[in-house]
């Protein structure tokens, strides 16, 4: 039992190298539509000092803010107390999060970083259908 005797809610870990595009964009639609008991949090095994500006734009218009979000490690506690673990897909073999990840689902999307807004927005939609599809299984 956590805190007041509520049970904590179970998560969902998003990971990507950057954690500034895909994994954040999760993070916001999952959080957007989660089951009850379930929430989201998001990693990047080298996470960049920002979120990228085009993942915040072409989300808020859809209106999903994710302006607040900070671009965070990921962590072992973070991995270690996940209930599911998301790899958004990564070419980089030496800074992927799946060799530290240990059991998870990859989606193998493609990365927004340095795409004009029309891919981005493509990209936004596909993470939008994956992560509903999750929370469909989750229920």
């Amino acid at each position: 039992m956590g805190l007041f005797g509520k049970k904590p809610a179970k998560y969902v870990l998003f990971a990507c190298i950057e954690n500034a595009g895909r994994s954040q964009m999760a993070e916001g639609f999952f959080r957007k539509y989660a089951p009850k008991g379930w929430t989201a949090m998001s990693g990047g095994s080298s996470p960049k000092s920002y979120v990228n500006p085009l993942a915040m734009e072409v989300m808020k218009e859809i209106g999903v803010d994710i302006s607040s979000h900070k671009s965070k490690i990921l962590s072992e506690d973070k991995i270690r107390g996940a209930e599911l673990k998301v790899n958004m897909g990564c070419m980089d073999t030496t800074e992927c999060p799946t060799l530290i990840l240990g059991n998870y689902v990859d989606w193998g999307i493609e990365d927004p970083k340095d795409k004009p807004i029309e891919k981005v927005r493509k990209i936004r939609d596909e993470i939008e259908i994956r992560v509903k599809e999750l929370v469909k299984e989750l229920k």
